[in-house]
């Protein structure tokens, strides 16, 4: 968000946004997403954020963007009121010496009441007189909606907990205002997400974001661009997740996280690494204890994970799993991706009308040169293809122009006798002089090209090599290469690494069945062919058609440069992944 744009007073918004943002205000807990935070997780991000009473907190700026019922700012202020205690600061100039500590905001407005109120209370019980307590609240005190709201300057530390709240529930006006605003407000993500950007944009140098919100950004589609901001710029300094701990005053579905950012120079979010703690260790250990460890760098325990992020753009954090994540960001930063390394991945046909495109290839009433060998994915059976016969019908001439149907009167007369079922289709409908293309380009010259074959849903990786006698049909995912030797590529396809890769990106599907879609073979890392010695290649080439999984990931492995501890951890992670009884033993 660029601040100088910031333009978020109440003059300059629509009617129709005040409106919906007076919906939005009268919505109960459940509909705004409040959830209350329990004092010793309070406590733990305010250390962690390193908001401790023994700084000089006075002469920082604290933003609490979603104060609710005070668990945050309550707590906050009590700091802040020690600290300018301890520096000589007194109720005579509470005033002039904290008026600009603090800046929280909260849109609904009987909480805000009546937070107010208790805020207004605890600093009068800390000696300051009822006027110049009343005088700090409207000072630090915004009723309105953060997102909106116009925010001066930067400040040094955004801790909270953002509000839960789902797409579903925000008024399309106010949804398609944030979507404007905050570019990863992306996707199905539900509201913390721009909360976070805004917080972020919103702090100064070497300031910091303590958070305890869901962790689902970590990992799905929605959460890419944020991931993207904050490992560009930002360094995740402590990591929690809360998942199986008590964070909360009430039950809640999503699991939560502890997240402390700091603004730095880019270079020193790449340099310096985060340390975090274990996932499931919270449950044995108690939190005080595990936040003294995390604050002292010279404490090294079992408990505690240390690794770098590093620059990885939208991929997902896998921070529930740091020793893969460790690994995986050693590949990616060592290795190209599969398709910068010349190979290339695509989808099958999709024709939208299969019971009129497809039949039997013998069946189909049209000229030969209008119908191609079709290979599906049941027909990908023991590492080999055993085709079932099926063809699909080809409306496109090699330039990728669609044929004229006067110059083949046998497919034109097919298409008539079915252009009911073939132009009701949307593809059709878009564009009625084609009414005939299948949704898919049938591409010139792929039926001959060699290619590895990969099914879309599988237990584990199945990939198999045509040699350019079919056409792959839309459930079927094909990669072509110049550079490698498709059987040498097929062996580092069918590895526990590569499957490892495809499980931690894709989302899984019931029964744990994994997706190799085109998104996550393209996360593949792969050298170059050129890279790889004449001995090595041999034996990648070799390994292609063995059933035995050792020997195919002990040349895989090889490859990668991967260590004893690395190749076995993969091995657990990949054997753990598959469904059923796999093709290699």
């Amino acid at each position: 968000m660029n601040l100088s744009l910031d333009l978020f007073d109440h003059s300059e918004r629509a009617p129709e946004i005040e409106a919906a943002i007076s919906r939005m205000a009268l919505h109960d807990e459940a509909e705004r997403g409040a959830i209350f935070t329990r004092p010793e997780v309070v406590d733990a991000i305010l250390d962690l954020s390193g908001y401790r009473a023994d700084r000089s907190l006075h002469r920082m700026r604290l933003l609490e963007p979603s104060f609710g019922a005070g668990d945050f700012l309550l707590r906050a202020a009590q700091r802040l009121w020690s600290s300018f205690v301890r520096d000589g600061g007194g109720p005579a100039t509470a005033v002039d010496g904290l008026r600009k500590a603090i800046t929280a905001v909260e849109l609904h407005p009987e909480t805000f009441d009546l937070t107010a109120r208790r805020l207004h209370e605890q600093l009068t019980q800390q000696g300051i007189c009822p006027a110049d307590a009343d005088t700090l609240c409207q000072a630090w005190l915004i009723r309105d909606d953060f997102l909106l709201t116009r925010l001066e300057g930067r400040f040094d530390f955004a801790i909270g907990n953002p509000p839960y709240v789902r797409q579903e529930r925000i008024p399309a006006t106010l949804l398609n205002e944030y979507r404007r605003r905050f570019r990863t407000l992306y996707d199905r993500a539900d509201l913390y997400v721009p909360f976070f950007e805004r917080a972020l944009d919103l702090l100064g140098d070497e300031g910091v974001l303590g958070y305890i919100c869901a962790n689902r950004w970590l990992k799905n589609r929605y959460g890419g661009p944020l991931r993207e901001k904050v490992t560009n710029g930002f360094w995740l300094k402590y990591f929690i997740d809360m998942e199986g701990a008590d964070a909360f005053h009430s039950e809640v579905i999503a699991y939560p996280a502890i997240t402390i950012f700091q603004r730095v120079a880019q270079e020193l979010a790449v340099r310096e690494p985060t340390r975090a703690i274990r996932f499931g260790v919270l449950a044995a250990q108690s939190l005080p204890v595990l936040v003294d460890s995390l604050l002292d760098p010279s404490h090294d325990s079992d408990a505690i994970a240390k690794f770098k992020l590093d620059a990885i753009g939208s991929a997902p954090l896998l921070l529930d799993d740091i020793p893969r994540l460790v690994l995986l960001r050693r590949l990616e930063s060592t290795f190209p991706t599969l398709e910068q390394a010349n190979c290339k991945v695509g989808i099958g046909v999709a024709t939208g009308c299969d019971r009129v495109f497809i039949g039997a290839m013998d069946d189909l009433p049209v000229e030969p040169a209008r119908k191609l060998p079709l290979v599906m994915a049941r027909d990908l059976v023991d590492g080999g293809i055993h085709w079932g016969g099926k063809g699909v019908l080809n409306p496109f001439e090699e330039s990728g122009q669609l044929v004229p149907l006067d110059a083949f009167p046998r497919f034109k007369r097919y298409l008539l006798e079915h252009r009911d079922a073939v132009a009701n289709r949307h593809v059709a409908q878009r564009n009625p002089d084609g009414w005939y293309r299948t949704i898919d380009r049938i591409q010139a010259g792929l039926l001959e090209t060699p290619k590895l074959l990969v099914p879309d849903i599988k237990g584990e990786g199945v990939f198999v090599i045509d040699e350019g006698q079919y056409y792959p049909h839309h459930n079927l995912y094909f990669i072509t290469s110049d550079e490698w030797n498709l059987r040498a590529l097929q062996t580092v396809l069918r590895s526990s690494l590569t499957l490892m890769v495809v499980a931690t990106y894709c989302t899984r599907m019931a029964g744990g069945f994994l997706r190799f879609q085109a998104q996550y073979l393209r996360r593949i890392r792969l050298p170059h062919w050129r890279n790889v010695d004449e001995s090595l290649r041999e034996r990648l080439i070799a390994a292609a058609t063995t059933k035995t999984q050792d020997e195919v990931d002990s040349q895989v492995f090889e490859l990668y440069g991967l260590t004893e501890v690395e190749s076995r951890q993969v091995r657990q992670i990949a054997d753990a992944t598959r469904v059923g009884k796999g093709m290699l033993q």
